[in-house]
């Protein structure tokens, strides 16, 4: 598995010879996806929930005094499934991002947030008006709404930014017998969207903006 491979591998942008491009706060719209309770006490709890929860509390802080877009997305399952039930508290978002009033919340029912929603269009709309073109995500779970979300961006054309330390995930099942870490699961989704589909930073003091912002 490892003839041939460079000591120092380059992602597929840098081959490219482009440069990964942050967002900030000032050219950009906030997306947070499924910052919902079914991660914090339902079945789906995850590793970091917690202090991802925390950031994701301060990069909104810094968004809202910056004059930022922010867009909810919330998942919602079929009634009576066994997550995100919107017949139960589970859907709700956790108290520490809660939407203001004006801040539009998307349902969507797949793990890509512009599946079957009114994303794009709202986006379109935002860049239409402000001139802001790109996204910054943040939300939960790193390797498939997240993911998914960043991935289906590059196809719209739209660039993605996602906040390492406002996102999480949980352990998985490997298909190979045994269990993946939600730490190695987290990195790895990371890695791959670094690679070609998004910008990664690690946390929100990476973005310009939110520094001043949220201190």
């Amino acid at each position: 598995m490892t003839e041939n491979q460079p000591a120092t591998p380059l992602t597929l942008l840098q081959l490219a010879g482009a440069s990964p491009r942050r967002a900030t706060l000032a050219d950009s719209v906030l997306v947070i996806i499924d910052a919902q309770n079914e991660y914090v006490s339902g079945k789906l709890p995850l590793a970091g929930i917690a202090e991802a929860i925390a950031e994701g509390a301060r990069f909104l802080a810094a968004a809202r005094t910056a004059g930022t877009p922010v867009i909810h997305i919330v998942q919602h399952s079929a009634l009576g499934r066994p997550v995100f039930d919107p017949q139960t508290s589970f859907t709700e978002i956790v108290p520490q991002l809660t939407p203001l009033p004006a801040e539009e919340v998307i349902v969507k029912r797949l793990p890509n947030a512009f599946a079957g929603t009114g994303l794009e269009a709202r986006l379109k709309a935002i860049a239409a008006a402000t001139g802001r073109k790109n996204i910054i995500l943040a939300g939960f779970m790193t390797h498939m709404c997240i993911s998914a979300t960043a991935r289906a961006a590059l196809d719209l054309g739209i660039a993605a930014t996602v906040v390492a330390a406002a996102c999480a995930t949980r352990n998985i099942p490997s298909p190979f017998g045994g269990v993946i870490a939600a730490r190695v699961v987290h990195e790895t989704a990371l890695a791959e969207l670094a690679d070609r589909f998004a910008t990664v930073v690690a946390n929100a003091a990476a973005i310009s903006g939110a520094s001043a912002s949220a201190a």
